[in-house]
């Protein structure tokens, strides 16, 4: 694997933006790892941070970088600060600079295909709810969200310690009272998406049994089992760390309905 820290400045965010990009390379001489690469444009994966993290951190504490080694699979971590992928109510438009132009900007840097069906988007706490958030807005523009003991429930943001205040949270939503059916609502982007005729992305939903968000889980998890996604649940021992997220993106990636080279 090639592996590209990029610095560029945002129209969208007015400000220096940073990714992580891995992208698939043949070197043979890799100790321990195959490589791979892939005719034409690279399939991707968007592979979200959470809250008290950054564009950095996949690489720093999981094996990402062997995992996807030899799957011809481009990974493209972007950094959003704590603003849970969401066009803020007083601070930056992440979930527009996210679903819009870092693809665009991205894909005008390295050899990343734009084809829904090669496009990806997975994540962790924040990032797992925004994965789900943005392929359920755009369900155009994504074949597969993963999330990862995601904040599935944000219309619960109230009564658990999901965001650090909840002055941080009006921030980032406005009123948090106006959360239910909104566009902020993962729940509700699930509903309105299952009654419309358009492509809807595969899903795959996981959670630590002893995570403090695994009952925010089981919300979602009751709501879109009587939905038509093709959806897949997996749960295991573990809390909200890093042990079972290193397990857990491996069967994401197993999981990917990449296609043949």
């Amino acid at each position: 694997m090639a592996f590209i820290e990029c610095h560029f400045f945002s129209d969208v965010l007015g400000v220096s933006a940073s990714i992580s990009v891995l992208l698939p390379q043949e070197a043979k001489q890799q100790i321990g790892m195959e490589g791979s690469s892939r005719k034409g444009n690279y399939p991707t994966l968007y592979l979200l941070h959470g809250l008290s993290d950054d564009h950095t951190i996949w690489m720093r504490r999981t094996s990402i970088e062997r995992y996807v080694s030899d799957m011809g699979l481009a990974v493209v971590m972007p950094e959003v600060g704590r603003s849970f992928y969401t066009d803020m109510k007083r601070g930056y438009n992440y979930f527009t600079y996210i679903t819009e132009e870092l693809p665009k900007v991205a894909r005008s840097f390295f050899h990343l295909s734009d084809r829904r069906e090669d496009n990806f988007i997975a994540g962790l706490s924040m990032g797992g709810y925004g994965a789900f958030k943005i392929a359920l807005s755009c369900p155009e523009k994504y074949a597969a969200a993963a999330s990862l003991s995601g904040v599935l429930d944000i219309t619960a943001i109230n009564m658990r310690n999901d965001i650090q205040s909840r002055s941080e949270a009006e921030n980032v939503f406005g009123d948090l009272n106006n959360l239910k059916d909104s566009k902020n609502d993962v729940l509700y982007l699930a509903k309105k998406l299952d009654s419309s005729d358009g492509p809807k992305p595969m899903l795959y939903q996981a959670c630590g049994t002893e995570d403090p968000l695994y009952e925010n889980n089981q919300t979602f998890r009751n709501a879109i089992k009587d939905l038509s996604y093709d959806y897949t649940y997996e749960e295991g021992p573990g809390t909200h760390e890093w042990g079972f997220w290193d397990s857990y993106i491996q069967k994401v990636l197993k999981w990917l309905p990449l296609k043949n080279c």
